[in-house]
């Protein structure tokens, strides 16, 4: 496999990452999975050693590094770890922009600290019942009431929903011609009227806290709209292309454990007198994955080389999440059928990759929506691409 690119600083501070994870998350997973939550110290704990919120600048509490490998680096070693049902990264690096991104000076001031050091768990509500990766067709309702607003609605499928100390909610504010006219709030979980639902059990990723969330007219003060009234829509579709990206680095961080669980076992396990891994069936198959699986990695390091310059493109990340979606529940899939009978019993590893990965191809846009964007640049009449490149 091609070396890749990662500082002296990023490669010591993967080592301290990995090692903080054995000894503070990996031992209570299998508790947090029972329980269906992760309990909050897992983020205090992480944002007491400097592993929650790196991107922050000094005064809240972070590195004020924005590299975009540093986060690459906890999701990877998070997912080998099996650890990749905490969390972590969507409070820190798919939610937390936001603050910085359309927040005032005075918002940052009050809930970045306490994001960083873990104090406040973070979450998003966009899905709702009848509305997922089509945005436009959400129902919840803000409206203006003096200077203050009050939301009506509900959200579900709200991961971090159980844990989340603030929200960011999207609620619609336009009239019912201006579907995509909304805005963003910052809800705080005491304010009155903001319920929590069922914590919804789920196929797998079991620690992850995924909840409904209910608005019975909650006030939200002027001080706690997030960027400008009616722009939300596209403030979501901004940080879209990151989200993706997040996504994919995780997954393709599964398939590689799920490769190497899989190797581990067809190198130990007897069958008619010989290893599994001495049949060509499991050599060819482990060897097209492991293609696979390096080539989706050169890639995936091209497309965070990109959003570190802010040149990653809606396409390749919709790109990225697609082929490492599908490639997650491929190597899962797989490790499971080369597992033989072990592969069903939760007591071998691959058992829970496989049931956390079938979530991977739905949720962040799902596969079918990943090609629509896909294929709308390509059948674009003006698309260009086709001619500047070499065959």
């Amino acid at each position: 496999m091609l070396a890749r690119l990662f500082t002296e600083e990023q490669v010591i501070f993967r080592d301290a990452y990995r090692k903080f994870l054995a000894q503070e998350i990996v031992p209570r997973m299998e508790g947090w999975r029972e329980q269906g939550r992760v309990d909050r110290e897992a983020f205090t704990a992480a944002g007491k050693h400097g592993f929650l919120m790196v991107w922050p600048q000094e005064k809240h509490g972070g590195m004020g590094d924005t590299d975009f490998r540093f986060e690459q680096v906890i999701i990877e070693e998070t997912a080998y770890a099996r650890c990749a049902d905490w969390f972590n990264t969507l409070h820190s690096r798919l939610v937390g922009p936001y603050l910085t991104r359309f927040g005032t000076e005075a918002q940052q001031d009050e809930f970045l600290p306490k994001c960083t050091s873990g104090e406040y768990i973070l979450a998003i509500a966009m899905t709702e019942p009848d509305a997922g990766s089509d945005l436009a067709g959400m129902r919840s309702r803000a409206k203006k009431n003096g200077d203050d607003w009050v939301i009506n609605g509900q959200k579900t499928y709200i991961s971090n929903g159980i844990n989340a100390d603030l929200v960011i909610v999207a609620a619609k504010t336009g009239a019912d011609d201006k579907p995509h006219e909304m805005t963003l709030f910052l809800v705080e979980q005491s304010m009155e009227g903001f319920e929590r639902g069922r914590n919804l059990k789920k196929m797998g990723l079991k620690a992850q806290d995924t909840s409904e969330l209910f608005f019975n007219n909650v006030r939200v003060p002027a001080s706690h709209v997030l960027g400008e009234p009616g722009k939300g829509f596209y403030y979501l579709m901004e940080g879209l292309a990151e989200e993706r990206l997040i996504g994919a680095c995780q997954y393709l961080a599964a398939g590689q454990l799920s490769f190497d669980l899989t190797l581990e076992f067809v190198k130990e396990r007897n069958i008619f007198g010989r290893k599994l891994a001495d049949f060509q069936n499991s050599q060819f198959k482990l060897a097209e994955l492991r293609t696979e699986l390096d080539i989706a990695q050169t890639f995936i390091d091209q497309c965070v080389a990109a959003q570190n310059v802010g040149q990653l493109t809606a396409v390749d990340a919709a790109k990225a999440k697609f082929h490492t979606s599908e490639l997650q529940v491929k190597a899962a899939a797989m490790g499971v059928q080369l597992h033989g009978g072990a592969g069903y019993m939760d007591e071998y590893a691959i058992s829970r990759q496989y049931t956390d990965a079938a979530i991977s191809p739905i949720y962040a846009g799902t596969s079918e929506v990943m090609k629509l964007i896909i294929s709308r640049d390509f059948l674009k009449d003006d698309y260009e691409a086709f001619n500047t490149r070499n065959f």
